[in-house]
C-alpha cells in the first residue's frame, strides 16, 4: 500500500465524500477518533477525575508532541479550547494603556479585528495597519518604518489568512519585531499542519492555533504557544484561574512557571487525548512531506480553475499555501454552493464580513475556498473544475 492509500485507510470520512474543506474543518484519523472514544468511555466506566489521572501520562504527551512538530519545548504550549481562546488569552496578558497601538495587516482574522475595535472602544488603543507588496503579503520595510513611528505594543500577523492562499513572511517579521522589542503575536489557525512551521526560528512571542483544520484534529481544541520570554517576564492572561496559579497568601498568587498559565482548569481531556493523537499523527507523517503535498494539489487545481472562462483565482502572495480562493463573474454562489454539493464536494463560501478589507481592494463580495489536504487524490482536485465547467457551460 503506497502512502496516499495508507493516509485514506486511515480517515473513514474519505470514502463517503470528497473533503476539500480543510481550512474549516478536516477529516480525522482513525487514531485520533478512537483516542477521543477510549477517554469518553473511560470516564463513563471510572468518573472524570479517576479518568484523567489514569491517562496522566498520556495527557503528558500532548505537550511533547506539540513541541517536537512545532521545534520548541513542551514547556511552551498550552492546550485551549479554541484558536480565538487562544489568541484572545495571549492579547488578555498584554496589559495595554490609552494610546497604546495595535499593529497589524489588512488580512488579519476577523476575529482578531473585533477584539482590536472592542479594546479601542474600551480602551483607547489605536489600530494602525501595515502597507502590503503589489505581490499581497506585507511590505517589511513598512513594518519597520511602522514600528519606528507609532512604537506598536504589539504587531498581529495572520500567517495565512481565512481568505486566501497568501503565506505571510512570519519568519521575516519575527526578527523584525525581535530587533525593535515589539511583542508578536502570530495567529496560526490556517498554518498549524499544513506548513511546516519552527516556532524557535519564527521567533514569535504567541502563537495560536486550532486542531480542527490542518492538523486534523477534534472541534473544540485549541493551542498556545508562549515564549520564554514572555514566560520569563510574568505575562499572563487576565482572568487566572488555579490551573494557572496557586493562591499563596491571602493578597497573593504564584504562577505557574510554564505556559500553563493560561490554561483552565477545567479542560475536555477527551479532546486533548484527540489533538495529542493528531500532533502524533502529523508527526509520523511529517510536516515537510504535508507541506509539499497540500502545496501541490493546491497549485494544481488553482491552474484549473484559472484556465476556466469568468473564473479568477483570488489567492494572492510570493508564496501560496494550500487555501484556494476563486471568484465567478455573474454566477450566483448559491447554485454553485448546491452544486458542489449535489456531487458530495466540501468546500465553503466567503463573503465580505469574513474579511472586509481584503474583498474591498480586491472588488468582490464573495469566494468560494477550497482547501486540499495531504490524503485528497489529484482526481479529486479535478471533480469542483468539472463542476464549474458545467455550470458556466
Amino acid at each position: 500500500m503506497g502512502y496516499i492509500e495508507q493516509w485514506r485507510s486511515d480517515t473513514p470520512g474519505s470514502l463517503h465524500c470528497t473533503h476539500l474543506n480543510n481550512a474549516g474543518a478536516s477529516l480525522m484519523p482513525t487514531k485520533v477518533i478512537d483516542a477521543i472514544k477510549l477517554h469518553i468511555d473511560l470516564e463513563a466506566k471510572m468518573g472524570g477525575y479517576e479518568a484523567a489521572a489514569h491517562q496522566a501520562d498520556a495527557i503528558g504527551q500532548f505537550y511533547d508532541q506539540a513541541a517536537n512538530l512545532f521545534r520548541a519545548q513542551s514547556k511552551n504550549f498550552a492546550f485551549t479550547a479554541n484558536a480565538t481562546d487562544a489568541y484572545n488569552r495571549a492579547l488578555s496578558s498584554i496589559e495595554f494603556k490609552p494610546g497604546d497601538v495595535i499593529l497589524t495587516t489588512s488580512n488579519d482574522y476577523v476575529s482578531n479585528f473585533v477584539v482590536f475595535l472592542n479594546l479601542k472602544k474600551r480602551w483607547g488603543i489605536q489600530i494602525k495597519i501595515v502597507s502590503n507588496l503589489p505581490s499581497g503579503e506585507i511590505d517589511l520595510d513598512a513594518l519597520r518604518d511602522d514600528i519606528i513611528k507609532f512604537q506598536p505594543t504589539v504587531f498581529s500577523l495572520t500567517h495565512i489568512p481565512t481568505n486566501s492562499g497568501l503565506i505571510q513572511p512570519a519568519d521575516a517579521a519575527g526578527q523584525i519585531c525581535k530587533e525593535n522589542e515589539i511583542i508578536y503575536l502570530v495567529d496560526g489557525c490556517q498554518s498549524a499542519g499544513q506548513l511546516d512551521v519552527n516556532l524557535t526560528a519564527m521567533q514569535c512571542d504567541f502563537y495560536s492555533a486550532t486542531f480542527r483544520k490542518f492538523l486534523r484534529g477534534p472541534r473544540g481544541a485549541g493551542f498556545l504557544y508562549v515564549s520564554d520570554r514572555m514566560l520569563d517576564n510574568n505575562y499572563h492572561p487576565l482572568f487566572l484561574d488555579m490551573r494557572g496559579a496557586d493562591w499563596i497568601e491571602e493578597e497573593n498568587f504564584s504562577l505557574k512557571d510554564n505556559a500553563t498559565r493560561f490554561e483552565d482548569w477545567e479542560n475536555s481531556y477527551a479532546s486533548l487525548l484527540g489533538a495529542s493523537a493528531a500532533l502524533a499523527y502529523a508527526n509520523s507523517v511529517g510536516m515537510p512531506v504535508i507541506q509539499n503535498r497540500v502545496q501541490l494539489l493546491a497549485n494544481q487545481l488553482r491552474e484549473k480553475l484559472s484556465n476556466i472562462e469568468r473564473v479568477s483565482v483570488m489567492d494572492r502572495g510570493t508564496q501560496k499555501g494550500a487555501i484556494v480562493t476563486a471568484h465567478i463573474e455573474s454566477l450566483d454562489p448559491q447554485l454553485l454552493k448546491s452544486a458542489l454539493r449535489q456531487e458530495k464536494i466540501n468546500c465553503s463560501f466567503g463573503t465580505k464580513l469574513n474579511a472586509l478589507l481584503d474583498f474591498k481592494e480586491k472588488k468582490i463580495d464573495w469566494i468560494v475556498r477550497f482547501a486540499p489536504h495531504y490524503f485528497n487524490t489529484e482526481e479529486e482536485i479535478k471533480k469542483p473544475v468539472a463542476v464549474i465547467q458545467d455550470i458556466l457551460h
